[in-house]
């Protein structure tokens, strides 16, 4: 089409690397600015947000005395929920298990602490990652389109190329 209307080999050929640089440039923004935004909020006081309210925890997997995952757990009392956050492994070690071995933690106490449900959210684009809350026992409950990370601006460019799915999960350990 582009071809067609602008009579241009130049244009047509440059036209889809201008597409894909802008469309790094903004993901690099946005994820750039979300990682900002949660260096200084939970993530720069970690006891604060999460082992000093009650039913939250913070667990780090370490391996040869190096961190190479962390997750968080946050209770809310209101019905009765835990919800699993910032669970993040090292690139360098998945597909290890270290993952699921967190997960199964935050399930631990999420059950020890008598909590009727475990629920997640992600915007992982891995299907490895889905695949993972699945054999740990979540069922897909939702998903949000175009959903907004802390600092992203919504602008018009900024909606064309870089979009993102937010993906719920929910795992019953018993009935309220």
């Amino acid at each position: 089409i582009c071809f067609v209307v602008t009579k241009s080999f130049l244009l047509t050929c440059c036209l889809p690397i201008f597409l894909m640089g802008m469309r790094y440039y903004f993901s690099r923004k946005v994820i750039l600015h979300y990682l900002d935004c949660a260096l200084h909020t939970d993530m720069s006081d970690i006891e604060q947000y999460y082992m000093k309210p009650p039913g939250s925890c913070f667990w780090v997997a370490v391996l040869d005395g190096n961190v190479v995952g962390i997750v968080a757990a946050r209770g809310n009392e209101e019905d009765n929920t835990v919800e699993l956050l910032r669970m993040s492994v090292d690139s360098n070690y998945r597909g290890k298990g270290i993952a699921k071995a967190l997960g199964r933690k935050v399930l631990e106490f999420a059950m020890l602490n008598n909590y009727s449900s475990v629920v997640l959210g992600t915007t992982a684009v891995k299907m490895a990652a889905h695949r993972l809350y699945e054999s740990l026992g979540f069922k897909h409950v939702g998903v949000v389109e175009h959903y907004a990370l802390p600092g992203m601006t919504r602008s018009l460019l900024e909606r064309m190329f870089f979009q993102l799915r937010y993906h719920r999960y929910r795992l019953q350990l018993r009935e309220e």
